[in-house]
């Protein structure tokens, strides 16, 4: 795999491949609904506050790399952006629509466990259940033409491990956490990693009813 991304390179790929997606009447975008889609509060972590100039910037140095290209609509002089990024006749490299949905969720939002993947990427492409999702992240370990993802060492506190891609380069692995053998992590710890992924959860659920709000003339 000979593609590496800058985190902000992966947020703009992300976004028009989500937006390709979600919203295929709307695709491509203008630079003003891409900027919008680069900040959104809702399934983007971290939370960018990026202006116009900055998303050119992007664009431009993605358009030189043939990730990217400029397209505009007939009778528009609204210059619109598509991704090159997979799944185009400029291209072999090629994903699933399981494979896409992952990789698109984890350019968005980062280091995600099987079942948090499950839940976010379903809106591209139901999944039936965490197995699948873990089929599918290994397929992606395992391409010929990979690995595309890398399995996170597991958290303390966390039952799942996190995946994570590998379009941005290697990821930094820290060892995993030594823990006795037959020691269980105390209650505590347990208890506040549940909290800390239910107040995430809180917020997502926020952010989308704002953003639902918004869109609601």
């Amino acid at each position: 795999m000979n593609i590496e991304l800058s985190s902000l390179e992966a947020r703009v790929i992300g976004c028009l491949i989500e937006k390709q997606i979600t919203t295929p009447d709307q695709y491509p975008l203008s630079l003003n609904s891409l900027v919008a889609a680069c900040n959104q509060k809702s399934n983007r972590h971290p939370v960018m506050d990026l202006d116009e100039a900055t998303v050119q910037n992007t664009l431009d140095q993605l358009a030189r790399r043939h990730l990217v290209i400029e397209k505009s609509g007939f009778g528009s002089r609204v210059l619109k952006y598509q991704h090159r990024f997979c799944n185009t006749e400029f291209g072999t490299f090629k994903l699933s629509v399981h494979e896409l949905a992952i990789v698109c969720e984890l350019l968005l939002r980062g280091p995600q466990t099987p079942g948090e993947l499950r839940a976010r990427a379903s809106r591209m492409e139901p999944f039936a259940d965490v197995t699948q999702v873990e089929s599918t992240l290994e397929a992606l370990r395992t391409r010929d033409d990979g690995p595309f993802v890398v399995q996170l060492p597991r958290e303390p506190g966390r039952r799942d491990s996190r995946w994570a891609h590998l379009f941005s380069g290697p990821v930094a692995v820290p060892p995993p956490a030594a823990e006795p053998a037959g020691v269980v992590a105390p209650e505590a710890a347990q208890t506040g990693a549940r909290l800390e992924r239910l107040e995430e959860q809180l917020r997502e659920l926020r952010a989308e009813v704002e953003e639902l709000k918004r869109r609601v003339p």
